[in-house]
């Protein structure tokens, strides 16, 4: 099982989907939630797949090919199989006539899809935008993390941070019109490599920076009032300066939540973040973003047999078309999912010294039980030294 830093990672999932659903669900004014979720979905990603593959870096016996194949291989055993089975089923039954773009998805391009079209049509695969970019982004930065110099790692992180920035506010400067704003793969690396900063990080001290602690309150008060600038009529190069600000100010509160809740929160705050339900709504949070936009579509179809409103944004939609996705996703990770996320154990990061250790570090149990290790600080072999379930939880993302 999970200890309680990595239960609370998987509550911190579950919020972060229900953010989604309530954008698409319920609000009726083009919530911003929904993207601060997408948001905090990558700072987790960017985070855990880091965290993962410097802990195997670390491992006496590391081979880069080896670590570089053994993700390569778990990361399609856990994303490969739902997501296609999802492309499936919209090609089979053309669902709001997706049919003909199907190829562009199945090859992870949703992203550009969209913005080349300059609108999100079809809907109904317009979620997969985020689904690209993170798979765009496990292809290239497992070879960043393994191959580069490790005293180089954070410096690289936050080079990458700051030319996507760059890239964000060079469109407010040219007001022009495009999607290519949000869904180039430089507009999200800000969020995923933020995540990774943070890993590499916490793998040297635990110790928050000064002007972390200070300014995370005031950038999460700035967000708010953004907010509620959102829905006021202004210009165009003044609005998009709006939301790259909404959504370029919560990632300092962000990283702060994602490591808080890896290090684990105390109290009543901890105690709810890794409840049964918030826990258990983390781990298939992948199928209930995944498939919320189909049962979406079938609710609304289904409009003549359901005696409240489900046509519309609205409790009657949030709680009918919310409860059928989350079902759904429960049957696909009981009976599909979890089942694929055994074979996992045949990849191990590292290669073991025998057969029984191979099983257990590809299923989680301590790597310093399992490995000698090395270290480039002192602090590291105590910061990992309780992780008992890194790689697993890494893998349920």
């Amino acid at each position: 099982m999970p200890n309680a830093r990595d239960r609370q990672l998987d509550g911190l999932r579950a919020v972060a989907v229900t953010m989604v659903l309530y954008a698409h669900f319920f609000a009726a004014d083009g919530s911003h939630w929904g993207h601060l979720g997408v948001r905090l979905f990558f700072v987790l990603s960017g985070f855990l797949i880091t965290r993962l593959l410097l802990d195997a870096r670390r491992a006496d016996r590391y081979k880069p090919s080896t670590a570089l194949k053994s993700f390569y291989a778990r990361r399609a055993l856990r994303i490969f199989p739902p997501y296609f089975a999802m492309l499936g089923f919209i090609w089979i039954v053309n669902l709001e006539g997706a049919r003909s773009n199907v190829p562009w998805h199945a090859l992870y391009l949703s992203n550009f899809w969209y913005a080349l079209r300059g609108e999100w049509d079809p809907w109904i695969l317009c979620h997969t935008w985020s689904l690209s970019i993170e798979e765009q982004f496990y292809i290239i930065w497992p070879l960043v993390i393994l191959l580069a110099p490790r005293h180089l790692i954070e410096r690289i992180c936050i080079t990458v941070i700051a030319c996507s920035l760059a890239y964000r506010f060079f469109w407010p400067v040219t007001g022009t019109p495009s999607l290519m704003r949000d869904l180039l793969p430089f507009a999200s690396m800000d969020a995923l490599v933020s995540g990774s900063l943070l890993a590499a990080y916490r793998a040297r001290t635990s110790v928050w920076p000064q002007w972390m602690r200070l300014s995370w309150m005031p950038f999460a008060a700035a967000f708010f009032i953004l907010l509620g600038l959102k829905s006021t009529p202004m210009m165009r190069t003044l609005e998009w300066a709006t939301w790259i600000g909404m959504e370029v100010i919560p990632l300092v509160p962000l990283t702060m939540l994602v490591g808080s809740c890896s290090a684990g929160f105390g109290g009543y705050l901890g105690r709810s973040i890794e409840s049964p339900p918030l826990t258990a709504l983390g781990r298939i949070s992948y199928g209930v973003y995944l498939f919320h936009p189909i049962m979406l579509s079938l609710v609304v179809k289904a409009q003549p047999w359901i005696p409240v409103d489900v046509a519309q944004q609205g409790p009657g939609r949030f709680v009918v078309a919310g409860a059928a996705t989350v079902m759904l996703a429960v049957i696909s990770w009981s009976v599909f999912e979890k089942r694929l996320n055994q074979l996992k154990r045949h990849f191990p990061y590292v290669v073991p010294r025998d057969h029984g250790a191979a099983t257990s570090f590809a299923h989680g149990s301590n790597p310093v039980e399992l490995i000698h290790r090395r270290s480039d600080h002192a602090s590291v072999n105590h910061a990992h030294a309780n992780r008992g379930d890194a790689f697993q939880a890494s893998d349920l993302q």
